[in-house]
């Protein structure tokens, strides 16, 4: 199945308020402990997350890691209004600074360790994400990217909507069948890698429907 790209901005507020309440705790919470089981020896610092999104796990991370000081930067203000309010609610808006930025975007790094879920897949082009990580991370810096992986075939695509969004609204089974058609393949992400000299970070599929890069800067 060929790579279909869509809209690089959820910013509809509509769309917003739907992503920010749909139950993603499940996915979100494994990353949040695969970054901290994975990384046992960052426990403080100041850690980068783009395409934050709601901000649903910088604030996670915040509440597992007392001395984290996170910027997460997303370019959707619906977003990130949301994400300011769940902020405050959580008692981590001081620790958690948010910021309305497109990549590629001057940030004040280098950061202690850098983390992104679900952005590639929404950026026309991939090597933005990839130059930001090579950019504002710190030399030995913990990365964790996630992101949705291209299905073979228009069907399968369906299959996985029908599986993991059942029942939620028709937004948010519209933006999940769009962008399982604009995610990447594994092969193409170790392509994208190797271009941005990434290459040494390991690539793995921790489900159906992920594909995860960690490793150190």
């Amino acid at each position: 199945m060929l790579r279909v790209p869509e809209p690089e901005l959820m910013d509809d507020l509509a769309q917003a308020q739907a992503y920010a309440s749909a139950d993603f705790a499940e996915v979100n919470q494994g990353f949040t402990s695969t970054f901290v089981e994975r990384f046992p020896a960052f426990r403080s610092g100041r850690l980068l997350d783009l395409g934050c999104g709601p901000a649903d796990i910088p604030i996670r991370l915040c509440q597992a890691l007392p001395e984290l000081h996170i910027t997460a930067v997303d370019g959707a203000a619906n977003m990130l209004k949301l994400g300011q309010d769940a902020a405050q609610t959580a008692g981590v808006q001081d620790r958690l600074q948010l910021v309305h930025a497109y990549l590629p975007a001057p940030l004040p790094g280098p950061f202690d360790a850098l983390i992104s879920n679900s952005l590639l897949h929404h950026l026309p082009d991939p090597h933005v994400l990839w130059d930001s990580v090579a950019r504002h991370s710190a030399p030995g810096a913990p990365i964790l990217v996630m992101d949705l992986r291209r299905p073979p075939d228009a069907e399968a695509a369906k299959a996985l909507v029908q599986q993991y969004a059942d029942g939620e609204p028709d937004v948010l089974r519209r933006d999940f069948l769009l962008s399982l058609h604009a995610a990447f393949t594994v092969p193409e992400i170790e392509a994208q890698l190797a271009r941005a000299g990434l290459s040494h970070l390991q690539v793995s599929t921790p489900s159906d429907r992920h594909v995860l890069v960690s490793g150190k800067r």
